[in-house]
């Protein structure tokens, strides 16, 4: 997952206070002391940090706390909230409407991702039932239009550019008109990119505004400048009505953090973040359930909405017996079948409770998968009773060494497995967790905050 290592850090900040025997004040500036260097380490302005620190001081006043209040929950909730008013900007972006057309137009400096970024906006929405079409209007840099018309007939995506014409205003509005036409729903237009931000760049990209009358102008940033992008988050704002901004190459350093309280800063939604090179290594950014999962506490609106990809039969079937809180081995076979089903492993495990971001590494997902592979060939070798059983003394050790066998595995491996039942005691939270009907998954994303409170 994005973020993981101050997503770890925090966690593990937290989880030292919870296991501290009485929660005094030293204990509590020792974990806000943590957690501090984590976020300074991570970019993120020393304002925003002393602001934090300050203001979880306020709400948690040990002392003025009565006996029998949970510190552990109040410090918790207190630093939960500090980090998603650090990221929430506090206002919504534009949505697009399904069947309306939209014209939505990409800006920013050049390498910043943009045309990968636009691709991936327009798969995004293809999957979930949008009619997206591409319009290339980066007349500036040599291959633009190739890596845009390989990236659009990859995803199977209708788009239209010009090798001749070198007007992108002329380019931009043709585009727009012809994909009007076609009745396509959602129309991205790929602007030209300036190695800085230029009085030409600009210029260029109010007339393509002015001819395409976008909806809706999403600022395409680099997250590795750190807390730099409050300048240029502030300089494309005040020369173009930006509406939303998608911070991309969040995988690839420590800067994450630093880039996001930035964009925050300027009163700026960021709505997407990319997290690697692929099509579906892009996140929605949705602030709440961001900072749950860098907390550690999963979130079930994201995997709710990977949860799609898996047919409408099998999701309820699932959560059924996910709600009735009985976690056995053939619902673990399920959960990692439907897992592989839905993208980037890591990507949904950190969704999970109980998972922590750190158990899957950036770069390891390929090594996980096979691990999830090899559990499930175990799984295969085991007896129906193994598979159904709750009762965590019914696997012994003759058992073991008969699934090793079965499955080619050695008794290491799984041993490894069977402490799956720690997860047992996570999920058992979910029991009485209100099924949605059918298409009504969203519904379950309203019962994650009853979790979170458990």
């Amino acid at each position: 997952m994005v973020l993981a290592e101050l997503g770890g850090s925090i966690s593990r900040a937290i989880q030292q206070m919870s296991n501290a025997t009485i929660i005094d004040e030293k204990v509590l500036n020792e974990c806000l002391n943590e957690i501090t260097r984590a976020l300074l380490q991570s970019d993120v302005q020393f304002k925003l940090v002393r602001d934090m620190q300050t203001n979880i001081k306020k709400i948690v006043n040990l002392d003025d706390l009565a006996a029998g209040h949970n510190k552990r929950k109040i410090i918790q909730q207190a630093i939960f909230n500090e980090l998603c008013k650090m990221l929430d900007p506090g206002k919504p972006s534009f949505t697009p409407k399904k069947g309306k057309t939209s014209v939505v137009m990409f800006v920013g400096l050049q390498g910043s991702g943009k045309t990968t970024t636009c691709t991936k906006y327009a798969y995004y929405h293809q999957k979930k039932g949008w009619k997206p079409a591409l319009v290339c209007a980066d007349t500036f840099r040599a291959g633009a239009f190739d890596q845009l018309k390989q990236n659009a007939t990859k995803a199977k995506i209708p788009f239209y550019g010009s090798y001749m014409e070198s007007d992108p205003v002329k380019i931009s509005a043709e585009g727009v008109e012809r994909f009007k036409k076609e009745n396509c729903d959602l129309i991205i237009v790929d602007t030209s990119g300036r190695h800085k931000q230029e009085a030409a760049l600009f210029e260029e990209m109010r007339q393509v505004s002015e001819a395409t009358k976008p909806d809706l102008v999403i600022f395409v940033m680099d997250s590795s400048i750190g807390q730099a992008a409050f300048d240029q988050a502030q300089a494309f704002k005040q020369s173009v009505a930006v509406g939303a901004v998608i911070v991309t190459k969040m995988d690839g350093h420590a800067k994450g953090g630093g880039a996001l309280s930035a964009v925050a800063a300027t009163k700026s939604p960021v709505i997407f973040i990319g997290t690697g090179e692929h099509m579906d290594e892009f996140e929605v950014f949705d602030v709440k359930p961001f900072v749950s999962r860098l907390l550690g506490m999963g979130d079930w609106s994201g995997f709710m909405d990977k949860i799609h990809v898996v047919p409408m039969d099998q999701q309820t079937e699932l959560l059924q017996k996910l709600s009735e809180g009985n976690f056995t081995l053939r619902i673990m076979y399920e959960l990692f079948q439907n897992i592989l089903k839905m993208g980037p492993i890591g990507q949904v495990f950190s969704m999970l409770p109980g998972f922590s971001a750190e158990l899957m590494p950036k770069g390891c997902e390929k090594e996980s998968q096979a691990k999830v592979k090899r559990y499930m060939t175990m799984m295969d070798s085991m007896t129906n009773e193994e598979l159904d059983s709750s009762n965590p003394k019914l696997m012994n050790e003759s058992r073991m060494m008969r699934i090793a066998r079965g499955s080619g595995r050695h008794i290491q491996e799984v041993m490894e497995m069977m402490e799956y039942k720690r997860l047992a005691k996570i999920w058992g939270k979910m029991k009485g967790l209100k099924i949605p009907k059918k298409g009504e998954m969203s519904a379950l994303s309203r019962n994650k905050n009853a979790l979170h409170r458990r």
